[in-house]
């Protein structure tokens, strides 16, 4: 089991950025697969960008790519996701995901596959 704490999230004007961190308890976090989501009111939560285990591969959602960029540390049981240029389209509750048990190359965007969720950091960009 693994709990998740996000942070990072606020208050920043268009076109500015952020770096959201998730940081996991446990001595296993190397073995997870990772993943940003976010949800606005009303709709369903949608894949941001994810990691997988080893850090070789990663997945966008295919309108962030190129302004968001996932990261993590396994050292600091932490994965970061960097958001640039960011549109008031952005604002959103952002959580990040953990799935275990899953090949050291897999990355995913299914919300379903992930196992552990952290309650979320709130990202209001105004325009």
């Amino acid at each position: 089991h693994v709990q998740l704490v996000e942070s990072g999230g606020g208050l920043v004007q268009t076109g500015g950025s952020l770096r959201l961190s998730c940081t996991a308890s446990g001595r296993t976090f190397s073995t997870y697969a990772m993943g940003w989501f976010r949800q606005t009111p009303g709709k369903e939560r949608e894949s941001v960008a994810a990691i997988s285990p080893d850090g070789t591969n990663t997945y966008y959602h295919a309108s962030l790519k190129g302004r968001f960029i996932i990261a993590r540390d396994n050292a600091k049981n932490t994965v970061y996701l960097q958001m640039n240029t960011l549109k008031p389209e952005d604002t959103a509750l952002y959580y990040c995901a953990a799935a275990e048990n899953k090949p050291w190359g897999w990355a995913s965007r299914n919300k379903n596959e992930y196992d552990y969720w952290g309650q979320g950091t709130q990202v209001t960009v105004s325009s």
